[in-house]
């Protein structure tokens, strides 16, 4: 079996992927880690943006972290950033319902090197509890991964659901922060999210998720462009894979392939991030 990479040489940033911890309730949760890390070898990513999602619903609900929950799982993020410095950046993740708690432990993620900020479904995103997260998000020039589902058509138990009109809200209120809509593959009615996100030029979609429907990579393209869209994995990193599979035979110019691959994320947390990737005056001006 041939060891190059299965996605090819080019630099590949995966802009939504997730780690485990030990306070998450699994016996297993180094091996999990080590796999993922393996299998972003095989198919050659650069870099993971990778987070913590609290204790995954061990001791506090999973889209609710407790304060306490979500601290730790920060700090469990931060020390395997700190150990794999070549190949892991991070998001600081926080639950808005608790204000003062997020906005302290965004200032204490960046400090510790979080390059991003993460909101689950704790709270519906055009809610004016995410106003003052989205204004330190801009003071410190932080890029915010939105957990969406693909077409919101009614409430769902246990999470505070939002679809593509409703991330879209908050990005037109928050012009300076830069919004990723979490897995336009991962859940839901994607042919919805696309013209609801079309108008707002500060909002992402990246395309994770388990869902491989034909003509959603095409549909993507038509309404948003190559500069608008963000590879990633999330946790199914064969359909990860398989999407680049599928830009390779679509016929995009090679710089198009590149903004996918990583120039966008290059752009959007900078290009210092990357440094194992092209130099920064290889990322074509925006």
């Amino acid at each position: 079996m041939s060891d190059a990479p299965l996605a090819g040489d080019g630099p590949l940033v995966d802009v939504h992927a997730h780690f485990c911890h030990a306070s998450a309730g699994r016996t297993d949760w180094e091996r999990i880690n080590a796999a993922r890390m393996w299998a972003g070898d095989r198919i050659g990513i650069t870099y993971h943006v990778a987070s913590i999602l609290g204790s995954y619903g061990h001791t506090s609900p999973p889209y609710f972290p407790s304060p306490e929950d979500a601290a730790c799982g920060n700090e469990a993020m931060a020390a395997l950033a700190a150990g794999d410095p070549m190949r892991l950046r991070w998001y600081v993740t926080v639950n808005p319902n608790h204000t003062a708690h997020a906005l302290g432990e965004i200032e204490r993620g960046a400090s510790l090197g979080a390059i991003g900020i993460k909101l689950l479904a704790s709270r519906r995103a055009d809610d004016p509890l995410l106003d003052p997260i989205c204004e330190l998000a801009a003071a410190r020039g932080l890029p915010v991964l939105h957990h969406v589902w693909q077409h919101r058509t009614r409430e769902w138990p246990n999470q505070e659901i939002s679809d593509g009109r409703d991330l879209a809200r908050l990005a037109e209120r928050h012009p300076r922060v830069s919004f990723i809509l979490a897995h336009l593959g991962g859940g839901g009615d994607w042919a919805h999210t696309l013209p609801a996100v079309r108008d707002v030029p500060n909002l992402h979609p990246d395309l994770s998720g388990s869902g491989v429907d034909r003509g959603m990579l095409d549909a993507a393209l038509d309404f948003l462009g190559a500069r608008r869209l963000l590879w990633a994995c999330d946790l199914t990193m064969e359909t990860g894979l398989a999407r680049l599979r599928a830009l390779d035979v679509l016929g995009l110019p090679a710089d198009d392939v590149a903004d996918i691959r990583w120039r966008n994320a290059a752009r959007l947390f900078g290009a210092a991030a990357f440094p194992r990737c092209l130099p920064a005056d290889s990322v074509r001006a925006t």
